[in-house]
């Protein structure tokens, strides 16, 4: 794919967001920013919210994830605990945020606890969120500096820089008003490449004439999906089920940038009807994405068996198998096309949600914005947008140059780490009545976080046990139900230090 063509797609990609930036941001305000003036239609919101939930760690490490023979179309496993959780955010934590009225869902914690459980969760929060968006925005600044920048010489730093720069222009204005829309067609783009990219690597592969696309894959030494048998294993199903369902209420139902398109609606069976109906659209997109990893890897065998050699000795990573073929000359512009397409809407969807609920949560939550005049309001706003930007640039820098894990699983294991206190938190306070000491919250937290990270350290396979030796629970390997044990030891800190009549803030 010649470097020409990559740059005009791009442009025009680029091109077509600012523009709808334009129509959409014209007379928008900080209520336009924070909560698209509330009136956001349902449907777009639901089909946006596919891209934004997918991003680019879908869009390249769930087709090299199936590569794995421990892992194959586990990620399923994971995917059917995301759309029990989905219903449990529909019909659980929608109602609550709707009549709270809030604008930041962190007030809750305010309003039920006190002032430093609210500023304990908003930090968790940004901490959470800015990890989340910057391996996102890593894994395809990679792929574009591989397949680009290399070229002209230009430092991965820049390429980061321009990246993100991209992402400000378009929300700087209109916030989640210009999103709403912004996603709705990068969701489009995403789904339509993956689908053609799935019919031309099988029309590659011949499949029509061998029985076609699904019982080749179905036959193929990818497609187990269930793994029962050894519980002590990291892709153990009910870890990875209720794990995916405790994922689901922490980056999805306890996120503020993925909640404050859903407050956007009109009303609350609007929130919840959008909520529903991408929960099952979810379903069927993953399983799209694992059928196609199972094409290319296929297709890699047949055609370029170098590829498979590199990924098993390591020399190559898996998330970079998508890119790796689909720029080849092997199989032609259109795929590559394709995947660029579907690689920059897929990231930039999830990325620029991120962005603004960042700086959402940070004006609401630790600068007071609402108590401020409305002049001051606006500029404060758009300073954070672009303080929030800088740090998305530094933190994406760090990643590169301190991990080399797959994109999927660094990212889940970010979550189990810094979502489990705010499922922990907001979980104490829907299902009792009792009051907690304010001032201890902070400690319960970190204690939960420090708790969590020692037992995984020293587990089987962790960074502190030499490889094939036991851990502290002999063979025992974690895998995402770290969430729910870091969100237990947050909830029982919280009762440990709760009583049954309200108490003072300490």
């Amino acid at each position: 794919m010649s470097t020409t063509l990559i740059v005009t797609v791009l442009v025009l990609y680029f091109a077509v967001l600012v523009g709808i930036s334009y129509l959409t941001s014209r007379r928008a305000n900080n209520e336009s920013f924070f909560r698209g003036d509330k009136k956001s239609p349902w449907y777009l919101v639901s089909f946006g919210m596919i891209g934004a939930s997918l991003s680019g760690v879908t869009f390249l490490s769930i087709p090299g994830w199936v590569g794995d023979a421990t892992k194959q179309f586990s990620y399923m496993q994971v995917v059917f605990g995301y759309l029990v959780g989905y219903f449990i955010v529909a019909y659980v934590l929608l109602p609550l945020f709707y009549k709270s009225n809030v604008t930041s869902i962190y007030e809750y914690l305010k309003d039920r606890f006190g002032f430093w459980s609210y500023k304990t969760g908003a930090f968790f929060f940004l901490i959470s969120r800015i990890i989340g968006a910057s391996i996102r925005l890593l894994l395809v600044a990679n792929v574009l500096q591989v397949i680009l920048f290399n070229k002209w010489g230009i430092p991965f730093e820049v390429t980061v820089v321009i990246s993100i720069l991209l992402i400000w222009i378009y929300t700087s204005r209109g916030g989640i008003k210009t999103i709403v829309w912004t996603d709705t067609l990068q969701t489009l783009f995403m789904l339509s490449s993956v689908i053609l990219t799935v019919y031309f690597i099988s029309d590659a592969l011949d499949l029509s004439e061998k029985g076609g696309v699904i019982s080749t894959v179905q036959d193929s030494k990818y497609s187990q999906m269930f793994f029962f048998d050894d519980f002590l294993a990291g892709n153990n199903f009910w870890k990875s089920f209720f794990g995916g369902m405790f994922i689901t209420i922490g980056m999805t139902g306890l996120d503020q940038d993925m909640m404050q398109k859903n407050l956007s609606c009109r009303n609350i069976s609007d929130a919840q009807k959008n909520m529903i109906s991408m929960a099952i659209v979810l379903v069927i997109v993953n399983l799209v994405f694992l059928a196609l990893g199972s094409l290319l890897y296929m297709y890699a065998e047949a055609n370029m068996p170098e590829v498979i050699d590199q990924i098993a000795n390591k020399e190559l990573g898996s998330d970079m198998l998508f890119s790796k073929i689909a720029m080849s000359k092997e199989v032609g512009p259109i795929v590559g096309v394709l995947f660029l397409l579907g690689l920059v809407a897929a990231a930039y969807s999830s990325a620029d949600s991120a962005l603004t609920s960042l700086t959402t949560s940070f004006s609401i939550d630790f600068l007071d914005l609402k108590k401020r005049r409305r002049a001051e309001q606006e500029r404060t706003r758009r300073n954070v947008h672009i303080a929030m930007s800088v740090v998305l640039i530094l933190v994406i820098i760090l990643l590169k140059y301190t991990t080399d894990t797959a994109a999927i699983w660094l990212l889940l294991k970010f979550a189990g780490f810094t979502y489990g206190p705010l499922i922990g938190m907001f979980f104490f306070g829907i299902i009792f009545k009792r009051s907690v000491r304010d001032g201890l919250v902070p400690i319960i937290c970190l204690g939960s976080i420090s708790l969590m990270v020692f037992l995984w350290y020293f587990s089987f396979g962790g960074p502190g046990v030499a490889e094939g030796q036991p851990g502290l629970f002999g063979n025992y390997a974690f895998g995402i139900e770290m969430i729910i044990i870091n969100s237990f030891f947050t909830f029982m800190g919280m009762l440990a230090f709760s009583t049954k009549k309200s108490t003072e803030n300490i």
